[in-house]
């Protein structure tokens, strides 16, 4: 088959999304077919410099093509006119898209695209059909969704979903399409260099006596620091001793990432805390090797991709029960899941924070679980099968 995959952006900066299109490009590709990541150069919404790389051109990587085109007119909302013209001219070249993102005028413009153009389409809608999430700038969202995103989820073929409640929760808008759950994969590379580790532990001043918990994602307001900043306070008030890793940022909203290294300045866990802003590759993957226990009390998260890294790096993960994968952590015994109120989450983080040999346990039982259940191969092997029903009904009704 030759599969499009289309997003805004597959800039690391923007976490998730962008790391699972490439992990699932290269296991289609691996898997006999001709992918191409439709895609812009944007590297950021605060005046980052745009990524470094050739325009209107293939770039070949992994087994499959990425082709990036500059954000004009419109660059903070990553939308781009050359992408979309070029998707005119060659969407009859391809058996289907898979398009990454709604409420982004890219995948809006390039759904519709799709439709005018016969090529079949699935959405994926990153969780903005949430209700919670559509209550948020509601009369804007209803005039956009009333002129795109409802035309563009009745002509899908299908609505691709990583979790069951996100399949449950969802919005349609009056339409009744197809759908499917598929969850993210999850792929960690080897380290180029055995020494960063410790490196790492140098250069931010890490101790090594105490147990390093990880906080890896973005600071927002839905990840739980109203419940993780007093929970940890309250531990170290009873004696007990850790060093929290801050590994994340918020390029939407730096305003919201101050104010969260204010509180901790001006608490009690100013020296337990160390700060690195966005890492990625190596530098990720060494902190993930540093650390002791994984953290994420999320309000909601429609799977939690970096909770399933750190299980794959064999770290046990303290989550709510607001991240999807809470379930798969809770059936294996990989992490201790809490419910999203102070006292579940300081609970949990003090069981978890006493019992090094347990949370040895639990790792390893992390490891598993994401090989059984986040292997890529697996995935992309139940995804060509739904490309390919798809591809067949579309030749049935044709």
């Amino acid at each position: 088959m030759k599969i499009l995959q289309i997003i805004p952006s597959i800039s690391l900066i923007y976490g998730g999304p962008s790391q699972m299109v490439r992990g699932l490009s290269t296991a289609l590709a691996a898997q006999g077919h001709e992918v191409t990541i439709l895609t812009t150069n944007s590297n950021g919404d605060n005046g980052q410099a745009p990524l470094d790389v050739p325009l209107d051109q293939p770039v070949e990587q992994d087994g499959y093509s990425i082709r990036y085109y500059p954000c004009a007119p419109f660059r903070r909302y990553k939308y781009s006119a050359p992408l979309i013209n070029w998707l005119k001219r060659h969407a009859s070249e391809y058996d289907i898209a898979h398009i990454h993102a709604l409420f982004s005028p890219l995948s809006s413009i390039a759904a519709k695209t799709c439709r005018k153009t016969d090529l079949p389409y699935i959405l994926r809608p990153l969780g903005t059909l949430d209700p919670t999430d559509l209550k948020k700038k509601a009369l804007a969202k209803k005039l956009y969704a009333t002129l795109l995103e409802a035309p563009n989820i009745g002509g899908a073929a299908a609505l691709h979903f990583t979790s069951l409640k996100e399949q449950q929760t969802s919005e349609r808008f009056g339409h009744s399409p197809k759908d499917f759950i598929l969850p993210i994969g999850v792929t960690l590379p080897n380290l180029e260099d055995e020494r960063l580790p410790e490196q790492l532990r140098v250069e931010y001043d890490l101790p090594n006596d105490r147990p390093l918990l990880l906080f890896l994602s973005r600071i927002a307001p839905k990840k739980g620091f109203d419940l993780l900043i007093p929970a940890l306070q309250q531990l170290l008030s009873e004696g007990l001793n850790f060093h929290l890793i801050l590994a994340g940022g918020n390029p939407q909203d730096p305003a919201y990432e101050q104010n969260i290294y204010d509180q901790i300045q001006n608490s009690s866990l100013k020296g337990h805390v160390t700060k690195t802003g966005f890492v990625r590759g190596d530098r990720k993957r060494a902190l993930l090797v540093l650390s002791d226990l994984f953290v994420l009390p999320s309000y909601y998260e429609n799977f939690g991709i970096a909770a399933a890294e750190a299980l794959a790096a064999g770290i046990p993960a303290v989550i709510s029960n607001g991240v999807d994968i809470h379930k798969d952590v809770t059936a294996t015994e990989s992490g201790w899941v809490h419910e999203c109120t102070l006292e579940s989450l300081t609970e949990q983080l003090r069981n978890a924070i006493k019992s090094s040999a347990e949370r040895d346990i639990r790792g390893t039982n992390g490891k598993h679980c994401a090989v059984d259940r986040y292997g890529w191969e697996a995935i992309a092997q139940t995804l060509q099968g739904h490309y390919q029903q798809i591809l067949s009904s579309t030749r049935q009704t044709a």
